[in-house]
């Protein structure tokens, strides 16, 4: 069965705090209009969080600036996503979490308003970003379509967080980015990695100059670019992301050959892990949503 996500992937330069939602209904208008037939649209990392203040003033104006998730701008942008009726992931957010925290939450929007999931960044990029890292991984199901999962900028560098994911049936991989720093270049090469080794779509949306890097980049399972965007000048990059080839490629393998999910025999002894204190156990490998 064909499983097809329309998407468009919005590598714009971040607004600034406190603007009006209408000039970001714009944005995602015209992301839209770019690719009819659109079922998501995703922002990078701190999309509305823009500022001009000096480094040592940014951690308390994003302190200031952080709301709960049941608060106005959320609420906001539940209502922008039933208005055109599409899944929306306006990047990430600054929370306030329910102990008075600070996390980095990127959010996958509903069709119907919802706020279908939520994600807080695990690993924020130290020692530079002020958030209190999330506890937790977080797929999100599109009804009749598939599953994504989500992920913010640093967390691509740790393989442990793709992995996860994917093993919790993630067909794409969200990674939403704020990089401003020439590591895009090496961005670039994990983008493609996580693809290959977890056999999923990988979504790596950054934000455009003067700001960010740019270089947004999709990825399929088999690490194959969809859509590139050539520099940092703002671009939407629209793609088709037919999810049942994840299944096929997993079923047949990378290149018809590597098919890592697959690879244990019933019965095989556990690998050890001393770095995680834990073990790969062969017997609860596989994805469960993976029937090889």
């Amino acid at each position: 069965m064909q499983r097809v996500l329309p998407l468009v992937a919005a590598q714009a330069p971040p607004r600034l705090i406190g603007e009006p939602l209408s000039a970001f209904a714009a944005e995602v208008q015209a992301a839209l209009d770019t690719k009819p037939g659109t079922r998501m649209v995703v922002f990078p990392e701190l999309h509305l969080f823009g500022d001009s203040y000096p480094d040592q003033q940014r951690a308390e104006v994003l302190q200031s600036s952080a709301e709960p998730l049941d608060g106005p701008r959320v609420k906001e942008l539940r209502e922008l996503a039933a208005d055109l009726g599409i899944w929306l992931v306006p990047g990430s957010v600054c929370e306030r979490g329910p102990e008075g925290q600070l996390f980095n939450t990127q959010l996958v929007l509903s069709p119907e308003g919802g706020l279908a999931g939520y994600y807080r960044k695990i690993f924020p990029w130290r020692p530079f970003e002020p958030y209190d890292p999330g506890d937790r991984f977080t797929t999100v199901d599109l009804p009749g379509t598939g599953r994504v999962g989500l992920n913010i900028c640093y967390d691509a560098w740790y393989p442990e967080v793709s992995r996860q994911l994917a093993w919790m049936g993630a067909d794409v991989i969200l990674n939403v980015v704020k990089t401003t720093t020439p590591d895009r270049r090496q961005e670039l090469v994990l983008a493609k990695a996580n693809a290959i080794v977890n056999q999923v779509f990988v979504v790596s949306v950054n934000c455009a100059g003067p700001t960010g890097m740019g270089r947004s980049i999709i990825v399929d399972p088999e690490g194959n670019t969809l859509a590139e965007a050539p520099d940092d000048a703002p671009v939407l990059l629209p793609a088709d992301l037919d999810l049942s080839a994840v299944e096929r490629v997993r079923t047949h393998g990378t290149e018809n050959l590597n098919r890592p999910w697959s690879q244990f025999r019933e019965g095989e002894a556990a690998v050890e892990l001393p770095v995680y204190q834990g073990r790969i156990n062969p017997a609860t490998w596989t994805p469960p949503s993976y029937k090889p």
